[in-house]
């Protein structure tokens, strides 16, 4: 069972969990359970997907009832009218506040890409981010005696292929847990000390005009029991006051084990 955030009888939201597929692919041939057919199960009605969150990224997913609500949805997402909240927690102090204006090179899968010419242009990618909270743990990671680590708030302008995680490992903050942009030592660290053994990128927030009644909707998504475990070693867990604690028992789309 998925948490649902929302549900009316054009749309639905649920809360994501880390390490799920949102549709059958064959990037995971033998993944029978994903995101899309549990909900379908679980309501009762087919779904639609408007966006996508990468398997490793927890939070709020949003799909439409109909094929109509759909492509009004999807609309808005490639109009950039609505607001995407994450939060991350990264390696090292990130205090400042900024608007991120760097542009990124697609990147193309090996085998899904093999044929696509690799001499592409770089694409503009703007992120919103804000440095929430900073603390030094007493662990030795690598050469270091301690390690520092930052709670981060995301806001995307732009949908580029993991915009997020490259831009943060851009401003040389990479996001624990991150297996293909980030820092092993650090990842190995986490899963040795707090059992984090997921990406640390949460969609906390989503907020939209509803496409049928017009009305604003902001969809929040609770944090899952790692994030919980992260946020009270660290003393942060006043920080987030809007998501709300959740239980998400996981099965199917198990966390990715760091190597």
């Amino acid at each position: 069972m998925l948490e649902i955030l929302y549900q009316d009888e054009w749309l639905v939201a649920v809360n994501k969990p880390a390490g799920w597929l949102v549709h059958r692919s064959w990037l995971d041939r033998k993944e029978k359970v994903v995101v899309m057919q549990t909900v379908r199960d679980q309501i009762g009605q087919h779904v639609f997907t408007v966006h996508r969150l990468d398997r490793p990224t927890s939070g709020v997913l949003l799909m439409g009832l109909s094929s109509e609500v759909g492509r009004l949805l999807s609309q808005q997402f490639e109009q950039h009218q609505i607001e995407k909240t994450y939060h991350a927690l990264t390696r090292g102090w990130l205090q400042d506040e900024a608007l991120l204006d760097y542009p990124l090179v697609e990147e193309l899968d090996k085998v899904a890409d093999k044929f696509a010419s690799a001499d592409r242009l770089p694409q503009p990618a703007v992120t919103h981010y804000r440095g929430l909270a900073r603390v030094e743990m007493p662990i030795a990671v690598g050469r270091y005696d301690s390690a520092r680590y930052s709670l981060v708030e995301l806001k995307p302008k732009t949908g580029r292929k993991h915009q997020l995680r490259r831009h943060l490992v851009h401003l040389r903050h990479p996001i624990i847990g991150d297996t293909n942009h980030g820092d092993l030592k650090q990842n190995r660290a986490a899963a040795e000390h707090w059992g984090c053994n997921r990406l640390m990128l949460h969609a906390s927030k989503l907020a939209l005009t509803h496409p049928v009644t017009g009305e604003p909707l902001c969809i929040t998504a609770g944090l899952d029991g790692v994030w919980q475990t992260m946020m009270t070693h660290f003393g942060w867990q006043q920080l987030l006051p809007d998501l709300p604690r959740v239980e998400i028992t996981p099965s199917a789309g198990q966390d990715i084990a760091l190597p």
